[in-house]
């Protein structure tokens, strides 16, 4: 099972990672310290399990859980300080919550319970786009896509090693991956695990902060009340 560790702090970090050394079975890909680099991090990593601080700079724990809401990977532990965010916890679909100092046996429960959700919604296969690149057929799996931009009578698909270029419309892609797609704008739609916030101008034009890019799309009056709601922010 592969494990992502999200913590602010590097001492609980790397006693998280001694513990799951000591778990049989577990991969640690990554250590991260902090919940918009976490997010931003999943299509590269994959990971099955998430082990999450709550109390963070930036985006809290339970803000990163609530946009991997309803989806079966990654499960999402939260390993914490406090008591008080246990509720808040568990509505939101935590496998399990552990107090600092986290016991072994505490995690490794949580490890089995986790697994057994994943054992129960076996991963979902690899959703591709197909395109062409100088001239070539090429695919790109689409948790690596960072935003998808409409340009005349094609898509470009801007992704972590470069662009792609693809026939389908927006509206199609937007109806082929309801779940995985957000419209942004009448000529723009990216992943929710993308979105780390929004910012406003003075002009009143609200644009979007995207993992992966400078780019900053705009974003519609009509969509950004949808935006908003997936990013807890209205």
């Amino acid at each position: 099972m592969r494990a992502l560790i999200v913590d602010d702090e590097p001492l609980a970090r790397a006693r998280l990672a001694a513990l799951l050394g000591e778990c049989e079975g577990i991969e640690i890909v990554g250590s991260i310290g902090d919940g918009e680099a976490a997010l931003g991090s999943l299509g590269d990593l994959q990971p099955d399990v998430l082990l999450l601080d709550i109390n963070m700079p930036g985006l809290s724990g339970t803000a990163v859980a609530q946009r991997l809401a309803g989806r079966t990977r990654p499960q999402v532990i939260f390993c914490t300080a406090y008591e008080a965010h246990a509720l808040k916890a568990f509505e939101l679909g935590a496998v399990d919550y552990l107090l600092k100092p986290v016991r072994l046996e505490r995690l490794r429960d949580a490890l089995q319970r986790a697994q057994r959700r994943l054992a129960d919604t076996p991963r979902e296969p690899t959703a591709y786009l197909h395109g062409r690149l100088r001239g070539e057929q090429v695919r790109i799996a689409l948790a690596e896509v960072i935003c998808l931009l409409a340009d005349e009578k094609y898509v470009v698909v801007q992704h972590r090693r470069g662009e792609l270029l693809i026939e389908e419309s927006l509206r199609q892609l937007e109806e082929a991956y309801p779940d995985q797609l957000i419209r942004l704008h009448r000529n723009c739609l990216v992943p929710p695990p993308r979105l780390l916030g929004v910012k406003t101008l003075a002009d009143g034009r609200v644009l979007a902060r995207l993992d992966g890019t400078e780019l900053s799309p705009e974003i519609s009056r009509r969509n950004l009340p949808a935006v908003r709601k997936l990013l807890r922010l209205g």
